[in-house]
């Protein structure tokens, strides 16, 4: 006969395929367009100040993983807000479920940025481009619970990635390799959420 914890285990277990199943609603088009316009606005801040990032790659890239901070902080914000107010009751199951999917590219941009800061400094150049195309791999892994059009965004940032490492490799470095990858990136980003989904929040 099942006992009550086996009860409730089945309807964790319930909740959870739920969620899995279910179109995700918490990520709010107007934090991640935020991101995107302070991705472009940091950029002309950094084509002003710094005519060349080869002679100081890592002030250039402590400036965008400072940006990325003060992102991820805007769209979690939001992305939990929502999140409670559009999914209610299984709200934490779709926030896990969301994390799930993108948290590992995230983690996988931050372990290879202290790779290259510890072992290869002279390749630094590389990581603007490795973070797009990391980024895009997290975009791809979460679109299969948002609108389908997401799949633009990933294949974006995967282009990006690839041109901004041609650039980087030539010595033609430029922030604007980083503003409008994740700018225009961004933007589409909240195009998407704003008006891809079946029904309006």
């Amino acid at each position: 006969m099942p006992t009550f914890r086996d009860a409730l285990a089945d309807i964790n277990a319930i909740r959870a395929q739920i969620a899995r199943a279910t179109e995700f609603r918490g990520y709010g088009p107007a934090s991640v367009a935020a991101t995107g316009v302070l991705a472009l606005l940091v950029a002309a801040v950094q084509a002003h100040w710094f005519k060349n990032p080869v002679q100081d790659w890592e002030t250039f890239l402590a400036t965008w993983i400072a940006t990325a901070v003060v992102c991820l902080i805007l769209t979690g914000v939001e992305t939990v807000t929502r999140a409670r107010r559009v999914h209610t009751g299984l709200a934490a199951e779709m926030i896990y479920h969301a994390a799930e999917q993108f948290v590992p590219a995230l983690v996988a941009g931050f372990l290879l940025t202290l790779v290259f800061m510890r072992f290869a400094r002279s390749n630094l150049w590389m990581l603007p481009g490795l973070w797009q195309i990391v980024f895009s791999l997290g975009v791809f892994a979460s679109r299969r619970f948002l609108p389908w059009q997401m799949f633009l965004a990933g294949a974006w940032y995967l282009a990006t990635g690839l041109v901004s490492i041609a650039i980087n490799a030539r010595g033609a470095a430029s922030p604007w390799t980083m503003g409008v990858s994740f700018g225009v990136g961004q933007l589409l980003v909240a195009a998407v959420l704003q008006f891809g989904y079946r029904e309006r929040v």
